[in-house]
């Protein structure tokens, strides 16, 4: 949860801007909403960061030597990643931050609110408070980050939160509990839960208490692999797959792996060969991706393969809320493909699902504001 500061979701007078306001030009849960359902689709909470990063440098910097970069972009990251890849996908977000006072923590708070129609009202201004940094440097498809951050604010439960969401994604810390998990769930909201790379070196899967409230676990082949003591990642899925619904392993290069207990099904989708210029937040993408596609129904390879292009289109851009895609770049991507001469059969008819998606027609782009690259442009006159 976010912490103490100003208390209605705004900042400098301005009114909270929510995702339902804000409709992306494709709504995959078009056909499943009702008047009874919750306002939001995908309830996020965590920490937010200025995202610094630099781009087109040839090798890594060399100690004693300056280096000058080609490119640089700058977009709200952390948390944020995952939050805009799901609002580009057309899903209403909800997140509960805290953001600094500062004007790092103000473009942060503008970019995701006004850019992205994501909704803040669970969030929080911490006066005195510096927003987190972090610089990337992205060079030979590889990335080195730089973070710097002050003690954050101490969590405060808010009324109502979690709020009402169809989905939830949930960063699993072993060895601790997050109280707002089980309260989502208990709600009927749907937890998809990631995990990142234990630092204790225990792998002890009994240490990841909130695992038990996952619908879905997404881990990458190492971390799943070392959770289960098995050899192969498909193995690594089926033992995971004793303790959670849905597994889905990703394999990097080779794509991913899923399981569902539930129905005996198993999926298998490689990866979309691309020439990567960032990975920074592509695993947020991907996760957006098999949230959407799971809330919308789709089957379990569909699911697969359009997390994995999602997340392929996102590494051929830098930064990571700044490169994730939306409708209009997967309808791009769709109608590209199908022109390419001797395209395998195959892979078209893998994708065929995007075709009752995505319109035949150029889309507009959306949102029509987002996060831009520089900050401190100032408005002409």
């Amino acid at each position: 949860m976010a912490s103490t500061g100003k208390r209605n979701g705004r900042r400098a007078g301005r009114e909270p801007v929510a995702g339902p306001s804000c409709p992306a030009q494709i709504d995959p849960l078009a056909a499943l909403r009702g008047p009874d359902d919750p306002a939001c689709d995908v309830y996020l909470t965590g920490t937010v960061f200025l995202d610094i990063v630099f781009t087109g440098l040839d090798s890594a910097p060399v100690r004693g030597t300056e280096s000058w970069a080609r490119g640089m972009g700058s977009s709200p990251g952390g948390v944020a990643n995952m939050a805009t890849a799901l609002a580009r996908l057309g899903l209403r977000t909800s997140l509960a931050a805290a953001f600094g006072d500062d004007h790092y923590g103000e473009y942060c708070w503008d970019a995701l609110e006004q850019g992205e129609g994501i909704d803040l009202s669970p969030s929080r201004t911490v006066p005195g408070w510096h927003s987190p940094v972090t610089v990337s440097m992205a060079y030979e498809g590889e990335r080195t980050m730089v973070s710097h951050g002050h003690e954050p604010p101490p969590e405060e439960p808010a009324p109502d939160c979690p709020p009402r969401a169809r989905a939830a994604v949930a960063s699993l810390t072993p060895g601790r509990s997050a109280p707002w998990i089980a309260q989502a769930a208990r709600k009927g909201t749907r937890i998809f839960g990631d995990v990142g790379w234990d630092d204790t070196g225990a792998w002890d899967l009994a240490g990841l208490h909130d695992l038990r409230y996952c619908e879905a676990f997404l881990p990458n082949a190492a971390e799943a692999m070392r959770y289960t003591g098995t050899d192969t990642p498909r193995a690594a899925a089926h033992a995971l797959a004793e303790h959670v619904p849905v597994v889905v392993v990703t394999l990097g290069a080779e794509g991913a792996y899923a399981v569902d207990r539930r129905t005996g099904e198993t999926a298998s989708v490689p990866a979309i060969e691309v020439e990567a210029l960032d990975p920074t937040g592509a695993g947020d993408v991907f996760v957006a991706g098999f949230v959407t596609g799971s809330l919308a129904g789709w089957p379990l390879a569909d699911r697969l393969a359009f997390a994995g292009l999602t997340a392929a289109l996102s590494v051929q851009e830098f930064g990571g809320s700044l490169s994730a895609p939306g409708w209009a770049e997967i309808a791009a991507w769709w109608r590209r493909v199908q022109s390419v001469r001797e395209q395998e059969p195959a892979a078209l008819r893998r994708y065929g699902f995007l075709a009752g998606l995505v319109p035949e027609e150029a889309v507009r782009p959306w949102p029509l504001r987002r996060a831009v690259p520089t900050i401190g442009f100032r408005r002409s006159a």
